[in-house]
């Protein structure tokens, strides 16, 4: 993988977007990546949402909550890189001034996001951002993960595998795709992904 390094060596790489079928470890990975490598300087994009706050959730902390309304005219406005509406009147999105403020900040962002919004956002910033995609080792790999889960019903679990085919089919739009098939093995070519496209060497404090 190439990417363009500035003058002190660092990339032009400042997001990370990650894409993955549900029940590929996509959540897990990223967790871990935030948690255990600091020196990434690694942020979640703060997105925005039409739903009401839950529990402790605070407005520009977890989410920046918006009336649909709202939210609708900033679609009109265009100033979305990316939105869903996930069910009538219920929206989510990454507005572009959040990411550009979070960047100007010196952090390096992240993306956890449906497979369109991973290709929206790559086309947009091209090689400011990387775009990994997680991929299960196979359908029946993935079908085994969600039953273990217990938390779905047998028709939300084919609901969930009739969706994964159908995203396994952008993988290859993406920088890397990485397989899920031994949890260690991701975690390292994750790191490796990121760090790398970041401009870390890996032989630094890590």
């Amino acid at each position: 993988m190439k990417n363009k390094k500035d003058k002190s060596g660092r990339t032009g790489c400042r997001m990370v977007i990650f894409s993955a079928p549900s029940g590929s470890g996509k959540s897990t990975l990223i967790n871990w990546l935030m948690q255990e490598h600091p020196e990434l300087n690694l942020c979640f994009s703060i997105s925005c949402t039409s739903r009401a706050p839950r529990g402790t959730e605070q407005n520009g902390v977890e989410y920046f909550f918006l009336t649909p309304e709202e939210f609708r005219q900033r679609i009109a406005q265009e100033e979305f890189l990316e939105y869903e509406e996930v069910y009538p009147d219920r929206f989510y999105g990454t507005l572009k001034a959040q990411v550009e403020q979070q960047m100007s900040l010196g952090q390096n962002v992240v993306f956890d996001v449906d497979v369109k919004g991973g290709c929206n956002i790559k086309n947009y910033y091209g090689d400011q951002a990387l775009s990994i995609f997680i991929q299960p080792p196979s359908i029946e790999e993935l079908r085994r993960r969600l039953e273990g889960r217990g938390t779905d019903t047998p028709q939300v679990i084919e609901d969930r595998l009739s969706k994964a085919a159908y995203e396994l089919t952008f993988a290859d739009r993406f920088d890397c795709i990485v397989v899920n098939d031994d949890l260690e093995v991701a975690k390292a070519d994750v790191f490796r992904a990121v760090s790398e496209a970041l401009g870390f060497s890996q032989e630094e404090d890590v």
